[in-house]
Formats: structure tokens, sequence, C-alpha cells
């Protein structure tokens, strides 16, 4: 670890602090954000995931048409990419990062509580985006050893976490226009093949579809301001973040169904009709090197997460670490492992936005924002985040057996009944924030 004085003397002034002790530098102007961003929209997830967003039944048979399960991903993804760009907002305008924001919101010892369960669900999707690089790898050349892809995986994404911001910088002087070309390749090989008929299915299931797609930009919303901290404006931000996300996004995951469509629905097969098209294993490799920008983030992020419950670690030593244990992870688990976890993770910070917006941009966030460590603890808060929560389980309880169970059976015993047409997602969004801002005019009226 490094004290205040050795960081300021150590710390490149176009760098992010190796601790909490320095302000963030603003050197990310809005085109270095809008090609992170955009690169993170562009996922191996989107094409293994794809079928996500056709609302799988419980026997795994899709519930959408291709077509069906288009428009959900592009109403889910514009909905997700809006909720990002909120997210991005405060990070730009405090220039703190995603977890010491909320000191603002819960208190800084509450704010611990929202602390762990990211670091939870960021190892969770560190370990599981190492998987699929190295799934992918030996879909391109099986003659190396998985652990091998891994353990390369790892070391790669480690190594960006040293320079962040310079990572940032080399993804928009070099591998976006790679990114983009390749996709472009992909687009006119596929489309030239023979598609089946895209509408055969139903719209039943168009909100969970929508959720899928909507949870997948969620993820990175308890993340956007370990990054935003550093943007020179905060419209910069918010723009960067919904726009560029949102439209690579669904580019990705357009090509992804097109794919599945190509393989009759089999997502296990989903990477064949990439690597079968003339030169397909050497533009596919494109993308397996760039997913290391999303382990990467994931890595840094929870690295800055931790720094918000000890903020003197250095990030250096924090990033090294995890690394290795994320790749140590990998090793040893299937994706299988995570899935479900990680979704139940998820739905968690969708209620939790709701709670930060309302009252960062309509209650006390336009006064003062308290993101000191002795920020005093707002309870009520924490209270309209688990409403938010709770109206979410009661839509949609997920997959974890136990854990969905006791939500159908809480469902069953208010005869709530949610139509099929409901997004889990906006309903606890919109609850949250509601409460936030009902909870604040009590308080206002009491004061």
């Amino acid at each position: 670890m490094a004290s205040s004085s050795a960081v300021h003397r150590t710390t490149p002034r176009d760098e992010v602090p190796y601790t909490l002790d320095e302000p963030a530098p603003k050197v990310l102007g809005f085109w270095d954000q809008s090609a992170f961003w955009a690169n993170l929209g562009v996922s191996l997830f989107a094409f293994s995931g794809a079928y996500t967003v056709l609302a799988p039944d419980e026997n795994g048979a899709p519930t959408l048409s291709i077509a069906a399960g288009i428009v959900a991903m592009i109403v889910g993804t514009v909905i997700g990419g809006l909720m990002l760009g909120l997210s991005a907002v405060p990070g730009a305008r405090t220039g703190q990062p995603a977890m010491v924001l909320l000191r603002g919101l819960f208190g800084a010892r509450l704010s611990y509580a929202p602390t762990v369960l990211n670091v939870a669900q960021l190892v969770g999707w560190g370990t599981f985006e190492l998987i699929v690089i190295a799934d992918a790898a030996r879909a391109l050349y099986d003659g190396v050893p998985r652990w091998a892809y891994v353990v390369a995986a790892g070391v790669l994404t480690t190594a960006l976490t040293i320079r962040p911001l310079g990572s940032v910088r080399l993804l928009r002087r070099y591998v976006t226009v790679a990114v983009l070309v390749a996709l472009v390749y992909f687009y006119v090989q596929l489309l030239r093949e023979p598609l089946p008929d895209l509408t055969e299915g139903s719209w039943g299931g168009f909100w969970i579809g929508a959720d899928a797609a909507l949870a997948v930009s969620i993820s990175w919303v308890p993340v956007a301001a370990d990054y935003t901290r550093h943007a020179r404006t905060a419209r910069g931000a918010f723009g960067a973040a919904a726009v560029g996300y949102s439209v690579t996004q669904i580019i990705a995951y357009v090509l992804g169904l097109l794919a599945l469509a190509l393989v009759a629905g089999d997502s296990t097969k989903v990477f064949d009709p990439f690597l079968h098209v003339t030169l397909g294993a050497v533009v596919f490799a494109v993308f397996v090197l760039r997913e290391a920008d999303q382990s990467f983030a994931n890595v840094y992020s929870t690295a800055v997460s931790i720094q918000n419950l000890v903020p003197r670690a250095d990030r250096r030593v924090l990033t090294v670490a995890l690394g290795a244990g994320t790749t140590g992870l990998a090793l040893v688990l299937n994706i299988g492992d995570y899935a479900g976890f990680l979704s139940l993770i998820g739905s968690v910070f969708v209620p939790m936005l709701g709670v930060l917006a309302a009252d960062f941009f309509l209650g006390r966030g336009r006064r003062g924002w308290d993101v000191s460590r002795t920020a005093p603890a707002r309870w009520s808060m924490i209270a309209a985040w688990a409403v938010g929560f709770a109206a979410y389980q009661l839509v949609n309880p997920g997959s974890v057996g136990w854990w969905a169970s006791f939500w159908r059976d809480v469902r069953e015993a208010l005869a709530v009944t949610p139509p099929s047409w409901m997004s889990a997602s906006l309903l606890s969004f919109l609850v949250a924030a509601l409460v936030t801002l009902l909870v604040g005019r009590v308080a206002r009226f009491r004061g």
C-alpha cells in the first residue's frame, strides 16, 4: 500500500490515482468514452448469450421467434442504455467512482453492503469472461489446452488494468476500427446464407426477452462511474455511455441471433456460422482478443469497488491479486456455475439505480452529495431499494431454485399475478424511484 504523499509523486497525471486520496484526472473526451462503451457493447456473450432474449422456457425451448427476439432485444437495449447513461452522469459531476457515490445515497457504512454485492458479481463476471474467451479460442484452434487460453487471457486482462486510462485510449486508437470491420464482414457473410423463416414462433414472453437484454446493459451500471469520473463533461459521459453502448450491443445481438437462426437455435453451435465463412477464423480472432476489454473492466472495477472499503489500498496490488484470483476460478469452474447467480445479483442493481437517479437528480443530489467516509446512514434509501427489489422478484423471480420458489410462494400468498407484458426491470426501477421521491418529500415536510 502507498501513502498519499508517495502516490502524489508517482501517479502519472493522465492516469487513475493509485488510491482514493487523490482527485480523479478529467482526461477522457467524448470519443475516448464512446470507443470504450462501444467496445463493451460488442461481446462474445452477445453471440453465445443471444439465446436468452428468445425467452427460453423451463425445458430450454425458445418462446419467441427470431424476429420477436430482435425487437425485444432492441427495446431492452435502448432502455438499458438510457439507464446506463443516467448512471454515468453522477461520476462525471462528482469525480467519484460508483461505490463511493453510494456513500451519498446510503451513508458511508451502509454503502458497504452494495459494495460487497458488486464485488461478488464482478468477480463472477470476470471469471465468466475468461471462460468465454477460452471457449471461443478453442473453437478457433483446439490444439492448445483450455487452461493455457485461460491463463493467457488472465495475464492480458491483468496487464490492461495496470494503466486503465491508457487501455481506454488504446481501444479508441486501434481496437474499435478492427471490431467495426469484423462486424461488417460477418454481416455481409451471414446475410448471404439462406436464412430460415425468422417469424416462426410467437411473441409471448416479449418482456422476458427484453429484460434479458436490459440486464446485460444494467450489469455495467454499478461500474459506470469508475470510468466517467474521468470524463471532461457530464453530457459527454451520458451520450457516450447511452449511445455508444446501445448501438453496438444491438448490432452484435442481431448478428448473434442471425447466427442462431443458421444453426437452428442450437446455442452450443452459435460460433459455427462465423468460423465456416471465408477467412472466418481470422476475423473472429478479432472478437476473441477484444473480449479482454470486458474482463479488464470487471477486474479493474472490482479493485475500485474494494477501495470504497479500504480507501488507501493500492489499485495496482488489488488488480494483480484479482486477476490471479479470477484466472484461478476460471480454471476450475464452468459457465453453468455462475449463470443463475449472476442473474440474481444483477437484479439488485436495477432498483438501486432507480433510487440513485431519483435522489441524485431530483432529491438531495441537487443540494449536495456527501461522499465522505463519515456520511450519515440513510435507512430510508435502503427501504426504497428493498421495495424496488421486491417488486422485481414478484414479477420475475429468476431461475435459482430455492430463491425462485420462495418468491413464487410470496407471490401466491399475496395473490399477485403479473401480466405477461410487464417488465420486471422497468417496474422495479419506477417503484424504487417513486418510493425514493415519496420518502424525500415526507422528510422535507417533517423538516
